[in-house]
């Protein structure tokens, strides 16, 4: 039981470093995804080279990664008032050409990084940007006020 304990507790603390650190930071990667990823071939690791002395050990750890992850998946699908605390809100952060400067600042993101995303989604200058939009997976979306398509309609993106 002091397995499955220590393993829901390294979890936790995880997600709240993933959290701290920043979408921007996170690129495609969803935090879960990141979590499990990073975590689960060392603890398995530990497992096989007896550093925790036990198989089963290492099976619990995973396992209690995965159930939460699964868990926490579950409660965003099933409760919407928990999302913005798992998986956070979509954040504006150009409106009407001008860089939402202390929004990008909360996110830790800079200038540089925001020219560079607009370069590759095909923005030459961000004046022609309507609504500039950091999704919660940290990639960012660009409405340019000359584009004839119109996005899902979506209430939560809050202005910085």
């Amino acid at each position: 039981m002091e397995i499955v304990v220590r393993a829901a507790v390294i979890f936790i603390f995880l997600w709240i470093i993933t959290r701290a650190v920043g979408r921007s930071s996170l690129g495609e990667l969803s935090t879960f995804q990141l979590l499990l990823y990073v975590t689960m071939g060392d603890l398995v690791q530990q497992a096989i080279t007896q550093q925790d002395y036990s198989v089963t050990a290492g099976i619990l750890a995973v396992s209690t990664f995965a159930l939460l992850t699964v868990v926490f998946g579950w409660v965003n699908w099933r409760f919407a008032r928990t999302r913005p605390l798992l998986h956070g809100l979509p954040l504006v952060i150009v409106k009407d050409g001008e860089p939402q400067l202390a929004a990008m600042a909360r996110e830790r993101m800079t200038l540089t990084d925001l020219y560079s995303m607009a370069r590759q989604q095909g923005v030459g200058n961000l004046s022609d940007v309507d609504i500039a939009v950091l999704e919660t997976d940290g990639k960012v979306s660009f409405f340019t006020k000359d584009s004839q398509s119109q996005g899902a309609p979506d209430s939560q993106p809050t202005a910085g």
